[in-house]
């Protein structure tokens, strides 16, 4: 029988004592099928040169949707992600690719689906200025709560996106956005937009389903607009998106294709739980099946 290459366990260096004892439990989980290498990485350099040493192994990404985020952003620019079998221990705040693909929430379970499960490929979203998007990204109040939540996460954990949500709810008054979706417009501009939501998962800050019918791996981007700009229209969307019922709102449009292309006032921007630049256009395009996860 030929030997299991290993694993090569890829983890934050500056996870806290908790999640120290958690990625410990996934490498004792791990260890059952054969040898472990625990990387704890804090620059992309350093993340590189541990991709440097893979040679076969199964990587698996001990992190929540940013840490993978980077991982697969960097293996996409290595040109090496179609080839890589990767696995996940999710031990972030949110953790809504895990929550969507189905894997467990406990490090050794999800150490054990590593172990017993076989990959499955997921498309991948790219954009027009290199980026990558495992899961989700949106653009307007999701940026700015995103924002507020990163100040808040070291004190309240979990509490901070609801919170954050609340307070960027509160302040914004929306955004003059088109947003079109394989041609097709959704948005023209011309009315506010509070919030756009692109992905491959259902969920973002832990749980919340902004994208409630989306599927990883169907070669199609589901794309949500809510033009609830006023103040009264603002709680209601707020209101109904924790819930699950925001698409029956009518200042809210729901759609899939392929590409999304968004313009018009310059607007922040959060993918996977990562703040970038300020935009005011941007391209986002499906990959199908452009890399693989091991999941139940």
């Amino acid at each position: 029988m030929q030997a299991h290459p290993g694993h090569l366990l890829v983890a934050s260096a500056h996870a806290g004592s908790t999640d120290v004892e958690q990625v410990e439990a996934a490498r004792a989980q791990l260890a059952v099928a054969g040898a472990v290498e625990l990387v704890e990485t804090e620059t992309p350099e350093e993340l590189d040169a541990a991709l440097d040493r893979l040679e076969g192994r199964t990587l698996v990404v001990a992190g929540g949707d940013g840490s993978l985020h980077l991982v697969v952003s960097r293996l996409h620019a290595r040109h090496e992600l179609a080839d890589v079998r990767m696995g996940l221990v999710p031990l972030g705040t949110g953790n809504d690719l895990a929550r969507a693909l189905g894997v467990p929430l406990d490090p050794t379970a999800a150490a054990r689906v590593v172990l017993d499960c076989a990959p499955r490929r997921l498309d991948l979203v790219v954009d027009d200025v290199g980026g990558i998007v495992v899961n989700a990204v949106h653009v307007g109040v999701g940026a700015d709560a995103a924002a507020h939540a990163g100040r808040l996460k070291p004190r309240l954990g979990p509490l901070a996106y609801p919170l954050g949500a609340v307070s960027a709810g509160l302040r914004s008054t929306g955004w003059k956005l088109r947003v079109e979706v394989d041609g097709r417009v959704l948005a023209d501009g011309r009315r506010r937009s509070l919030m756009v939501g692109i992905g491959n998962g259902r969920g973002i800050g832990g749980g919340t389903p902004l994208l409630p019918h989306a599927e990883p791996d169907d070669g199609l981007l589901d794309v949500v607009v809510s033009a609830a700009s006023g103040p009264v229209a603002r709680v209601r969307y707020g209101a109904a998106l924790s819930s699950g019922s925001h698409l029956e709102d009518k200042a809210v449009r729901y759609a899939r294709g392929t590409t999304v292309v968004i313009s018009g006032e310059q607007v922040g921007v959060n993918a996977d739980g990562e703040l970038g630049d300020e935009i005011r256009r941007r391209r986002w395009t499906v990959q199908p099946g452009a890399w693989s996860l091991v999941r139940p």
